[in-house]
């Protein structure tokens, strides 16, 4: 394999300069950590990020941070997390479900696009990026919106490139808007309910006027064996309901309790406080129930976006379709999915199901020979894949960035 590592943005240039005139396909990496995720790419050559690491500005007096794609996020998170701030959309760390060493990067994260339990209140990672510099498929560079919020020259641009998983553009620089961390905050913990129940609970934190950062439903089954801050508070065969409010510590104390009373015809809840809280939140993050290290291992898993109103139904439905399970997440707008082996993840079955509800499903972990097999990003309607493939098209017209690596089709 032919791995090309940049040094600098002149550098991207060139190589997919030089990949166009050779017709040679790049596949897009920083450290890598998440290629585990979409069709297997249709290339033998890498086009490495990795050196461009830098953290380009950070003024945390005006919430904006300025970093080079290749940037790890450890390191980013690290930083800014010393300034007491976070990106609220609460990024997944992908590593635990996948099984790979925590090496992810910011280009990764935007180009991945994987939210957190904060999406329901704070929005994508597409809401906070600003600004971007990248190479496209043309060989050009180009810079697109700026380091304010006001500034919306390019903006649409730049939420085209999160979630893209690079078939649109080599990223080299990201401008982002951090948030200052919450002093405190509080989870609330319902035990018992099923599906429909926690749904209806979930949707009634949501709908109340306490603010809630988060709302997560975790049947016992899902429970039962896994491991850190969630296993903790896991009782045999015992749903887990969590939500979650955040704030100055007086104001976060005061809610927990009024949302309490509210939500009482669903059972007694236990406030858990900060730091305990904290844990059991990265753990709904990084979906650790169905983490690589664990009795799942083997299992594929499905992230399915969904109508909060559909969701405990359509998670009973694939539940006991699929003799699988489920972790409800966004207040049942989204769904993890751990289904029992087979040659196409149940991928047939299981997206019947998603498209009567109205929603959409992607592959996240399977083999490679699985996800050759299906397609891992849910199909669209013709008329939406046409005017995608147009913008693809706008962007790289000769398919050199990450071929194939969102459709099956281009892999070949």
């Amino acid at each position: 394999m032919d791995i090309l590592k940049v040094r600098d943005a002149q550098d991207v240039e060139q190589a997919v300069r030089e990949a166009i005139a050779s017709e040679q396909p790049l596949e897009i990496i920083g450290h890598g950590s998440k290629r585990m995720i979409g069709q297997p790419v249709a290339t033998n050559a890498v086009l490495d990020l990795s050196a461009l690491n830098a953290v380009t500005s950070y003024e945390p007096n005006e919430l904006i941070l300025t970093v080079q794609a290749g940037a790890p996020m450890a390191d980013v998170l690290s930083l800014i997390d010393s300034k007491n701030q976070q990106f609220s959309f609460e990024p997944m760390n992908t590593s635990q479900l996948l099984g790979t060493p925590d090496i992810g990067t910011i280009g990764g994260m935007i180009s991945a696009g994987l939210a957190g339990p904060r999406r329901i209140q704070a929005g994508g990672a597409r809401d906070h990026l600003l600004g971007v510099h990248a190479v496209s498929g043309f060989g050009d560079s180009y810079k697109a919106g700026g380091r304010v919020v006001k500034n919306v020259t390019g903006y649409d641009v730049c939420k085209l490139l999160a979630g893209a998983w690079g078939t649109l553009s080599v990223m080299t620089e990201v401008t982002l808007k951090v948030m200052p961390r919450a002093e405190s905050e509080r989870t609330l913990v319902l035990r018992g309910l099923d599906d429909i129940a926690a749904n209806k609970a979930m949707t009634a934190a949501l709908g109340s006027p306490f603010d809630v950062s988060g709302a997560v439903h975790l049947p016992g089954s899902a429970l039962r064996t896994t491991q850190g801050a969630l296993g903790e508070i896991a009782s045999p065969d015992q749903s887990v309901t969590l939500i979650r409010l955040e704030g100055i510590t007086a104001s976060a104390s005061q809610r927990a309790v009024s949302l309490s009373t509210t939500l009482k015809s669903f059972g007694v809840a236990e406030i858990l406080e900060d730091a305990q809280s904290a844990a059991l939140w990265a753990g709904v993050r990084d979906v650790t129930p169905f983490a690589a290290s664990g009795p799942r291992a083997m299992w594929p898993v499905w992230r399915i976006v969904t109508p909060p109103a559909s969701g405990g139904a359509l998670g009973q439905a694939i539940a006991k379709g699929s003799q699988g399970e489920v972790i409800y997440d966004w207040g049942g707008g989204l769904i993890w999915a751990a289904l029992p082996p087979s040659a196409d993840a149940q991928a047939a079955q299981l997206r019947k199901l998603v498209n009567a509800a109205g929603g959409h499903a992607t592959l996240i972990r399977a083999p490679e020979d699985v996800r050759r097999a299906v397609d891992v990003f849910h199909p669209q309607p013709k008329g939406i894949a046409a005017l995608g493939e147009r913008v693809r098209h706008s962007f790289d017209p000769k398919t050199i960035l990450n071929r194939g690596r969102m459709s099956r089709g281009l892999g070949t």
